[in-house]
């Protein structure tokens, strides 16, 4: 079927079908490959109906018709990817449609920073933006239910989501927010599809609510699966869609606009950074730090620490000269530390307020609190940096440690496929030596940065992806850590989401039950299957596994 003649009659935006443009679009920031058929570059919610209308028509014919949604391509887990009609939002609906102090509505495609830019201008931020904050889309957050540094303080994404457009499967654009219980009564009364979708999401979350409430993850943050436990609250009597689709990843709709509440952004930041030689009470260390209520707790490991000396050229190109001179000198104190043993772990625990003064008095209160027990936490040193100017070398280092791997380490590529996973803070300084003996058991050289106020963690390892000996470490050292974070009470993915590389584990964190009552909405929104299949609940390590790229 010639997808790109057949469309182009409803279709406003371009489509192009040569075969750079597939290849670009075959690759996102994961591990995986596939190639569309054709690359559309929608105009508007139209386009986007336009394509779902085309699939309906022609899908009992041609079954392999699907459509992926797709903005930055930043996604680590291979969900902006798909081998049929892949729709690229980021070219035409990528506008700020109106901002507030305290609300934002924007088109799908545009980046984050541009949004931060203008809302900034109110004095008011997003807060979950992920650590990709320069590449990625609001839209791409919202579909991943991201969240990063802020989170501890603020939540993820869906905290912050009160209103979506979405093109559902019968090809129609529907406005979906919180509901009270006579709203939801009046739309469960509709003879039409949305009615349907409303009746039966109800009966299912009413039917099994005990076992759905009980499914919920215990851990501060997660993305994985289908929230459906955030949907209906009988207490309150509030039924919201929103909790359905943010997270998603287009599985069940495309969407088309987002309406998101903003917070005021405080304008002065500072770190008190620690340096630990070892990890044995952390247990004890992150509640003290905790009782604090710093708004961001960051770590990133020794690797992360000596890769970035290691190529400290690249931050020139990166930061600038200006910046990157003020780097090199706001470095000395640390090679100074280093003298004392390369530390396992540095942590970053940041405050946020109206002025630098309020800063530097909670940087310095937390710092004479751990002074105190500093030989009991085997913490090496401290350093104090009570402004944001002085804190952005340790940020450069922790936001930058993927980029610096992907582009700066020879025959070896990141291979995020442990790369997310949540661990309750209690736990950590008992799972994390139980990690790197998995770690050390597959000779695996990988980096561990994270968010350590939600036992949040990002494993990269690099490896030869090529190398059939390699690959096949994939499948049981994912086996290995997943089991072990589901054996500590965590969540397989707090940020990054499901995708191709999480979906296939689904079972194993919810069991048979539970997963079924997802599948059973993902058959209710898309009953053909056409909204990006092979993710998420429908994902299998098998299919995953065969599109595992073979160059990089």
């Amino acid at each position: 079927m010639d997808i790109q003649s057949e469309l182009a009659g409803s279709f406003k935006g371009e489509l192009d079908v040569t075969d750079s443009v597939r290849e670009f679009y075959s690759h996102d920031a994961s591990l995986f490959e596939l190639k569309p058929e054709v690359v559309g570059f929608p105009k508007d919610s139209k386009d986007l109906q336009a394509a779902v209308q085309f699939v309906n028509k022609h899908k009992k014919k041609f079954p392999e018709l699907n459509i992926t949604p797709r903005s930055r391509g930043t996604d680590m887990s291979g969900a902006a990817i798909g081998d049929s009609i892949l729709l690229d939002v980021s070219k035409h609906m990528n506008k700020l449609l109106a901002v507030s102090k305290v609300e934002a509505t924007v088109q799908p495609g545009m980046m984050y920073r541009d949004f931060e830019a203008e809302t900034l201008k109110k004095g008011s931020l997003l807060p979950s933006y992920p650590a990709s904050r320069e590449l990625a889309s609001v839209g791409g957050m919202v579909s991943n239910n991201s969240g990063g540094e802020k989170s501890l303080e603020y939540g993820k994404t869906d905290n912050f989501v009160t209103q979506l457009k979405v093109v559902l499967a019968d090809g129609n654009e529907y406005v979906i927010k919180p509901l009270t219980r006579t709203q939801l009564i009046k739309k469960m009364s509709q003879k039409d599809f949305e009615g349907k979708l409303y009746k039966e999401t109800f009966e299912l979350l009413e039917e099994h609510y005990d076992e759905i409430q009980a499914a919920a993850p215990h851990v501060t943050k997660d993305s994985t699966g289908y929230h459906l436990w955030n949907v209906w609250n009988r207490e309150t009597g509030i039924f919201d869609l929103t909790k359905l689709f943010v997270g998603a990843q287009g599985t069940l709709g495309l969407i088309s606009e987002a309406t998101v509440n903003l917070v005021p952004h405080k304008p002065h930041s500072g770190l008190l950074v620690l340096f630990l030689r070892d990890i044995d009470d952390l247990g004890e260390l992150i509640p003290a730090v905790l009782k604090h209520k710093p708004a961001t707790f960051e770590s990133f490991d020794d690797q992360t620490l000596l890769l970035s000396i290691k190529f400290m050229p690249s931050f020139l190109k990166m930061l600038g000269l200006k910046k990157f001179i003020h780097l090199l000198f706001s470095l000395i104190p640390d090679g100074l530390q280093l003298l004392h043993g390369v530390p396992k772990l540095v942590l970053m625990v940041e405050f946020n307020a109206e002025t630098e003064d309020e800063v530097r008095k909670k940087v310095h209160a937390l710092h004479q609190e751990l002074q105190k027990k500093r030989a009991r936490y085997e913490i090496n040193g401290f350093e104090e940096t009570p402004s944001e100017h002085a804190s952005e070398k340790f940020w450069v280092m922790r936001r930058n440690s993927f980029q610096l791997l992907r582009s700066k380490v020879k025959d070896k590529h990141t291979a995020p496929f442990i790369d997310d996973f949540v661990v309750p803070p209690q736990h950590l300084s008992v799972f994390l030596p139980k990690l790197r003996k998995i770690i050390k058991k597959y000779r695996l050289f990988a980096t561990i940065a994270g968010h350590m106020g939600d036992g949040n963690f990002h494993v990269i390892p690099l490896m030869k992806i090529e190398d059939p000996k390699e690959r096949a470490k994939l499948e049981p050292a994912m086996k290995e850590v997943n089991n072990l974070v589901i054996k500590y009470g965590g969540s397989v993915s707090g940020e990054h989401n499901d995708g191709m590389v999480r979906g296939p584990w689904l079972e194993a964190m919810y069991g048979k039950k539970v997963l079924g009552y997802m599948k059973e909405i993902k058959k209710l929104y898309d009953p053909d299957n056409i909204f990006n299949p092979h993710k998420k609940t429908d994902a299998s390590w098998g299919f995953s596994f065969s599109h595992i790229r073979e160059k990089f």
